[in-house]
């Protein structure tokens, strides 16, 4: 059984003394008798926190509080509630979230026939030929037994329908929407991409992995830019209710960046976003290195210098690129998306002109390339200075290369979550051998690297909670396999706790302002449910969240029922 400790226990840090309070300030907000968990070495916990101007202003003790602070414009009572610094996911799709809310939600829908019941029904709402869009069937559950169009076309005749997989790296279509994007035996498999077929007829199924599905998606027509807005509006909503204060939004494409532009000119972005440009769009990425990182030091809400580029595919589907082939598949080593020199011709540039690389990279052979090629891109720019190169999921490492992130100060952007979905399945892909470089989320941190926690959603629950039970159990959330699965792998709370702080806002080089709950510090506050002492981890399933500050503004309150 894992044993948890209070907060404060676990933080093992060192205490610090106080600096002079500064009294001259009439605070915004001032929260007293607070249980408040700063992931501050020096001072790791505190009873209140003044704020002012979207500041942490001081933090103390209550008696210290009320002396110095007594005419605070508004003073929050918290009952002993335990207060953390706002989490920042740095792994997510905001939009693919906010568009699954316009679209037909089949996340955790078991059975085709079950699936195509909703589309049936879908579709007797829908006027004839117009798409209809869904999200969330499990293509890595489901890749040794996929489904075809025949059940998606007897559901829905009159109307093209396709259905995103939960992860994005399949999509299932019906006849109509095949015969729109002119998909038949005869069409080639594009670059980086296959269409599943009959393997006695040689007929599409419908099912197309990784780039195929641009064939039938360029048919579909774009969301325009109010739809986009209120899809990042949705999205943030969630998000806030679930206590994440920042995002890193993987994947920004140009109307996206025109949407959360205009969000913030019209005070509507309600969270604080890092965006990842989408390397598949070279066009966009030319433009942008050309005119270099858009950094908002003022708000600290939308903010670009990062570009994302995938490296391989997914380990359920296959595409992940591996050094040897699939346990369960010898005749594949999955696919490269990205070759390595042409991940290091980007890096290279990146660092010429001040933008982070984040490379998706889930298989061994991914990981080991992506290395190879941050390597060399620094050797060519020597002069780079502070990189922070990011490899996004890290999920199957080679012995061998654990080392190169500390050594060359790559960052491991990992999601715990992941580990617990694949759990069923990973080992029958790469065998008991490459398993133990799976998710290898201690063995990572041993070695001094930095290592932000994410959750990748709507791929997986943003519930920030899920993801440190998960960090800290490596079990479903029923408690399945007891005692943990490879439980060598695991962290400790404190460890999960600083992903989803202070490592997320250094691979966003914003740790002097995001992370953790000290003076000077943005004041990005969540206060949860019960208190710091969790008798077990799977306490940490029920937390809730109660309120979410930004900028030391209220954004959501729990008791508060729209």
């Amino acid at each position: 059984m894992i044993r948890v400790f209070t907060l404060a226990t676990i933080l093992v840090l060192l205490p610090l003394a106080q600096p002079a309070a500064v009294t001259s300030i009439t605070p915004d907000l001032l929260l007293i008798n607070a249980h408040i968990v700063t992931m501050n070495e020096r001072r790791p916990e505190a009873e209140a926190v003044a704020i002012s101007g979207g500041r942490i202003l001081w933090i103390g003790a209550n008696t210290e509080a009320r002396r110095l602070y007594g005419n605070s414009r508004e003073t929050l009572d918290l009952n002993g509630a335990t207060v953390l610094p706002g989490f920042i996911d740095a792994h997510t799709h905001l939009m693919t979230l906010g568009e699954s809310y316009l679209k037909l939600n089949i996340k955790d829908i078991p059975t085709e026939q079950a699936v195509a019941a909703l589309v049936k029904h879908r579709s007797s709402e829908t006027p004839r030929g117009e798409w209809i869009f869904g999200w969330g069937w499990d293509e890595g559950a489901w890749a040794a037994n996929y489904p075809t169009y025949r059940s998606l076309t007897e559901a829905a005749p009159d109307n093209p329908v396709f259905l995103t997989g939960l992860h994005g790296f399949a999509g299932w279509a019906n006849k109509r929407a095949l015969d729109l994007a002119g998909i038949n035996r005869g069409t080639p498999d594009p670059d980086n991409g296959k269409i599943i077929r009959d393997p006695k007829t040689g007929e599409a199924t419908g099912i197309l992995t990784n780039r195929a599905q641009e064939l039938i998606q360029k048919h579909i027509p774009a969301l325009n830019i109010s739809q986009v807005k209120r899809a990042i509006e949705l999205a943030s909503d969630e998000c806030i209710r679930n206590g994440l204060t920042s995002v890193h939004e993987a994947r920004v494409t140009r109307v996206m960046i025109q949407a959360f532009r205009e969000l913030v000119k019209e005070h509507r972005l309600k969270l604080r976003v890092y965006g990842m440009l989408d390397f598949a769009d070279k066009a966009l990425v030319d433009e942008w290195l050309a005119r270099g990182p858009e950094i908002d030091s003022a708000n600290h809400l939308f903010t670009i210098r990062s570009v994302k580029v995938f490296a391989d595919g997914a380990l359920g589907s296959r595409g992940a690129a591996m050094l040897e082939p699939y346990s369960d598949e010898p005749r594949t080593r999955g696919v490269v998306t990205t070759s390595q020199s042409e991940i290091f011709e980007l890096t290279r540039r990146c660092l010429q002109h001040g933008f982070q690389v984040a490379a998706h990279a889930i298989g061994d052979g991914a990981n080991h390339m992506a290395l190879d090629a941050y390597e060399q891109a620094m050797k060519a720019e020597p002069k780079a200075g502070d990189t922070r190169l990011r490899i996004e999921h890290a999920q199957v490492l080679a012995p061998m290369d654990i080392p190169r992130f500390a050594r060359l100060n790559v960052i491991a952007s990992m999601q715990p979550t992941h580990c617990t979905s694949d759990m069923a399945w990973a080992e029958k892909r790469v065998g008991p051998k490459r398993i133990q470089g799976a998710y290898a989320w201690r063995s990572v941190l041993a070695t001094g690297a930095h290592l932000p926690l994410s959750s990748d959603f709507p791929g997986e629950t943003l519930n920030p909670f899920y993801g440190i039970y998960a960090a800290i159990t490596r079990q479903s959330p029923d408690g399945r396999p007891e005692g943990g699965w490879y439980p060598d792998q695991r962290l400790s709370v404190a460890e999960a706790l600083k992903g989803y702080t202070t490592e997320a806002a250094y691979a966003e080089f914003e740790e002097r302002n995001k992370g953790s709950i000290e003076p000077g510090k943005l004041a990005d506050l969540i206060v949860i449910s019960g208190n710091e002492k969790l008798s077990s981890p799977a306490e940490w399933l029920n937390v809730r969240v109660l309120k979410t500050f930004i900028n030391g503004r209220l954004v959501y309150n729990a008791d508060v029922k729209k």
